[in-house]
C-alpha cells in the first residue's frame, strides 16, 4: 500500500521564549491523513528502513528517558508527526547544530498534529521539517531516499548561515552565564546583554579592541618597531619595495632569513629558511601577490618551532604548537597527488570556517611550492618512494601546549599585546622550547594579530580544548554583571497598555532611559517612535538594541506569544493582570481556559531566579501562577480584605491592597500608605483618565519591586 504525502499547513519560526520552549523553535501544524489509522509498527520494513538512513535515532531518549527510548517508542507504535519531530531534530544534529527539544500533539481536528522542534536558525529549521517530511515519506512507502545528501546540504546551509565557531563559542559561554545575545548581521557581530549594559564582539574582537592597534597590528613592520623599543625580542629586519633590496637586505642581516607581506595572515605569502638569492627573489614575487601597498618584510630566520599564545585581557589563556607538513614518496604519484592524498584527506583540513588547518591548493599558495622547490623538486615531479618532502611550516597549529608556557614566555606575550593595545591578541612566536625564557632560547615575537582565529584552542588534535570563549565573555563582563537592563513584561486580561505606560513613566522619573513597547506604539524615553501596535519581535528588539536605554516595558499579548515568541529572553519583573478567554486564538487551537493558562503562563515562566512575579490576587487562575515562578511573588488586590492577600501576609510576602480609600504596601505586618485614591489628582486618573483601581495598585506593586521611592511613586502617579 502506497499512503500520500503528509501534507503540512502551517509552519512559523518562533524566535523568542512561546508557548513551547525558553528558546527559537518551529512550529508546524501537519494533516498526517489516513496514517492516523497506521501507526509505524504496522507499516512494514518501515523502522528498519528509518534505522537504516539515520541509525543515530538509537540515541534518542523520548519519553521512555532512556538511550534507545525513540526507537523502542517506533517498534512499539507510534505516529508520523512524533517520527517527523525526531528525524527533524536529527537532520539538523547530523549537519552540526546543537538541538535536542521537541515536541508533538494533536489537535483539536483529528489527524492534524502540532509538531515543534529546536532550531537555532530559521533557514535550516524549515528546510529540515521538509527533508524529514520527505524522508518519513520515501521510508514509508519503500522508495530510496540519499540521508547522506540530505545531511550535506543541511550542513552546507550551516556553514553558510550560522556564526562561525570563534564566534559561536563566544555567545555560548555568554548564554552559560546567563547573559542574553542577539546577532545583529547575517555575520558575526553579536551583541552580549541588553542596553546601555551591552556588549558587541565580532568573531575575536570586541567593543573594547582599539581601531589604532589593530591598524598597528595590520602593519607588522610598524609593530616590531614598538616592541623593539619596549624590549620585545623580535627578528631583525627592514621593509624592502624590491626583490634586488630583498636580497641586499638579507645579506647585511644573515641568512637564512624570511620573507612574508608586510600585512601577512593565515601563513599565507610566506616564506622560510631562504639561503640563495634565487630563493628571495621568488620568495619576494610571492609575498607581494599577497600585499596591497607593495612593500614586503625580510626578517632574520628564528630556529625553533610556531607557536601562537592567546591573549585575552592581561593573561595568556590559551596556547599552539606548529607541526611542519610533509609528505613521503611512493615512487608513483607526483607531489601534487601525494599533498591531495596524504595531507588534504586530513579530517581537521577543510575549506570552511569550522576546520582547524586549511587544504593546501598549490595554485593559491607560491610560499609552498618555493618550499618544495627548494628541496629540488616541482609540484609535477614524482618523488622516490620513501623520500621524505616538507610542504608546509607555517599555520599549522594543532597542538595544545597551554600548560607548557613558561611564565616568562607569558609575560612577555602579554607585554606584546598591550603595547600594540589590543584587548584580544594572537601572539606568534617561534622558539625551540615554550617551557623556557625567550632570551635563554633565542626565541622571539615574529607578530601581533587582532581578531584571532579561536578554533585551533577549541579543537586542538592533541592537548586538552581551553575554555577561551569564557575567557573572553570574562574580560568583557565583572563576574557579577548578567549584561541586563531591568526588563518589565507585563501580560493579562486588564489595562495592560495603560498599565505599561506607568511603569515606564515611573522608571522614566528614577531617572532611567526607558523604552516601551506596547500596543499604542514604540517609545523611547516617552517619545512615540512607531506608532503601531509594537507588540511584536522586531519592534521589541529595537529597544533591546538601544545602547541608550537603562530600562524597557513590554506589553505582549497571547497572540504575539503564539505568533512568534517574546522579543527578550527573561525579565526581572513579570506580571499579570488576569487570563483572559481565548478570543481570536482558535487559530492557535487555543479554545479552552486550561489552554489559555498554558499561554498566560509563560509570563511568569520568563521571570529570573532574582526577579519578581506580580500577580492579580483577585484572579483565581493568576494566583495558581504563584508555583511557577523562579524569583519571588508579590501579589496586589483592588479589593478589601482578599484572602490570598491576607494569606501572603502570613507568610511576610510583599503585597499591596486597598483600603479606604488608600493603597498600601505590606510586608508582613507592616504596612505603608502609598497613596490616597480620593486625592484630586488621582480621582482625575481613575475619571478622565480610565485608569481603574486594579491597575494604580499594580503599579505601585511593580514600582516597589523595581526599588522606586515611595514619594517618586506618589509623585509619579500624581
Amino acid at each position: 500500500m502506497t499512503f500520500d504525502d503528509i501534507q503540512i499547513l502551517q509552519q512559523r519560526f518562533l524566535r523568542g521564549p512561546n508557548f513551547w520552549t525558553y528558546r527559537s523553535a518551529v512550529e508546524a501544524w501537519l494533516d498526517i491523513g489516513e496514517l492516523e489509522k497506521f501507526p509505524s509498527n504496522t507499516i512494514p520494513g518501515f523502522v528498519d528502513r528509518l534505522i537504516e538512513w539515520l541509525p543515530s535515532l538509537h540515541q534518542h531518549h523520548c519519553s521512555v528517558g532512556e538511550v534507545g527510548g525513540f526507537v523502542w517508542r517506533l517498534r512499539d507504535g507510534t505516529w508520523p508527526a512524533h517520527i517527523i519531530e525526531h528525524v527533524a531534530i536529527e537532520l539538523q544534529t547530523l549537519a552540526g547544530m546543537q538541538v535536542s527539544f521537541g515536541k508533538a500533539r494533536e489537535t483539536s481536528t483529528s489527524g492534524v498534529y502540532k509538531v515543534v522542534f529546536r532550531a537555532r536558525q530559521e533557514e535550516i529549521g524549515m528546510e529540515s521539517l521538509v527533508d524529514a517530511r520527505n524522508l518519513v515519506m520515501a521510508a514509508i512507502n519503500n522508495k530510496p531516499f540519499d540521508a547522506k545528501a540530505t545531511v550535506k546540504k543541511l550542513k552546507d546551509m550551516v556553514d553558510r548561515l550560522c556564526l562561525g565557531p570563534s564566534t559561536a563559542c563566544i555567545v555560548d559561554a555568554a548564554t552559560e552565564r546567563r547573559i542574553p545575545s542577539i546577532r545583529l548581521t547575517t555575520g558575526n557581530l553579536v551583541q552580549l546583554g541588553y542596553g546601555s549594559r551591552q556588549r558587541r564582539i565580532w568573531t575575536a574582537e570586541t567593543d573594547k579592541t582599539s581601531a589604532i592597534a589593530e591598524h598597528i597590528s595590520s602593519d607588522k613592520d610598524l609593530t616590531k618597531r614598538l616592541l623593539t623599543q619596549c624590549g620585545v625580542p623580535v627578528p631583525k629586519g627592514r621593509t624592502v619595495t624590491t626583490a634586488e633590496e630583498a636580497w641586499s637586505v638579507a645579506q647585511d642581516i644573515g641568512l637564512p632569513v624570511v620573507l612574508k607581506p608586510i600585512d601577512a595572515n593565515h601563513g599565507r605569502g610566506v616564506s622560510l629558511d631562504l639561503k640563495t638569492q634565487a630563493e628571495v627573489h621568488a620568495a619576494f614575487d610571492i609575498a607581494l601577490r599577497e600585499e596591497e601597498n607593495n612593500e614586503v618584510i625580510v626578517e632574520q630566520f628564528i630556529v625553533g618551532e610556531e607557536h601562537r599564545l592567546l591573549v585575552v585581557g592581561d593573561k595568556v589563556v590559551a596556547a599552539s604548537r606548529g607541526e611542519t607538513v610533509q609528505i613521503v614518496g611512493d615512487g608513483v604519484s607526483t607531489v601534487e597527488q601525494l599533498i591531495d592524498s596524504q595531507v588534504n584527506t586530513d579530517p581537521r583540513r577543510g575549506l570552511e570556517e569550522e576546520f582547524p588547518l586549511e587544504k593546501i591548493i598549490l595554485s593559491e599558495q607560491g610560499n609552498i611550492v618555493l618550499e618544495i622547490q627548494k628541496q629540488g623538486f616541482e609540484v609535477h615531479s614524482v618523488p622516490d618512494k620513501g623520500k621524505v618532502i616538507i610542504v608546509q611550516r607555517t599555520g599549522n597549529m594543532a597542538n595544545d601546549v597551554t600548560d607548557d608556557v613558561h611564565p616568562q614566555v607569558a609575560d612577555m606575550a602579554i607585554l606584546a599585546a598591550k603595547v600594540v593595545g589590543l584587548d584580544i591578541a594572537g601572539i606568534d612566536l617561534v622558539t625551540p622550547d615554550v617551557s623556557r625564557p625567550l632570551q635563554e632560547v633565542h626565541g622571539a615575537v615574529v607578530e601581533v594579530n587582532a581578531g584571532p582565529g579561536l578554533l585551533m584552542h577549541l579543537k586542538p588534535v592533541l592537548g586538552k580544548p581551553r575554555p577561551v570563549g569564557q575567557a573572553i565573555v570574562d574580560q568583557l563582563f565583572e563576574p557579577s554583571d548578567s549584561g541586563r537592563i531591568p526588563i518589565v513584561g507585563v501580560m493579562g486580561s486588564h489595562q495592560t497598555t495603560e498599565l505599561s505606560k506607568i511603569i515606564a513613566w515611573l522608571f522614566e522619573l528614577s531617572g532611567k532611559h526607558t523604552g516601551l513597547a506596547c500596543a499604542d506604539g514604540l517609545y523611547l524615553d516617552q517619545r512615540r517612535v512607531v506608532s503601531k501596535d509594537a507588540r511584536s519581535f522586531e519592534l521589541g528588539q529595537r529597544l533591546l538594541i538601544n545602547r541608550v536605554l537603562d530600562a524597557a516595558v513590554f506589553e505582549s499579548a497571547g497572540m504575539q506569544l503564539m505568533d512568534e515568541g517574546l522579543a527578550y529572553d527573561r525579565c526581572l519583573v513579570g506580571v499579570v493582570t488576569g487570563v483572559p478567554e481565548p478570543v481570536g486564538l482558535e487559530v492557535h487551537d487555543i479554545r479552552t481556559p486550561e489552554q489559555m493558562r498554558s499561554v498566560m503562563r509563560n509570563q511568569v515562566d520568563v521571570v529570573l531566579p532574582e526577579g519578581v512575579a506580580v500577580l492579580n490576587a483577585c484572579d483565581e487562575v493568576t494566583v495558581s501562577f504563584e508555583e511557577l515562578s523562579d524569583g519571588d511573588v508579590f501579589f496586589y488586590s483592588h479589593e478589601d480584605n482578599n484572602p490570598v492577600i491576607a494569606a501572603a501576609r502570613e507568610k511576610s510576602q510583599r503585597v499591596v491592597f486597598y483600603r479606604d480609600h488608600q493603597i498600601f504596601f505590606a510586608h508582613g505586618a507592616k504596612e505603608v500608605s502609598m497613596l490616597r485614591t480620593d486625592a484630586e489628582p488621582i480621582q482625575l486618573l481613575m475619571q478622565q483618565g480610565g485608569i481603574s483601581l486594579s491597575t494604580l495598585c499594580a503599579a505601585v506593586a511593580v514600582a516597589q519591586t523595581l526599588d522606586i521611592s515611595t514619594d517618586l511613586i506618589r509623585a509619579g502617579l500624581k
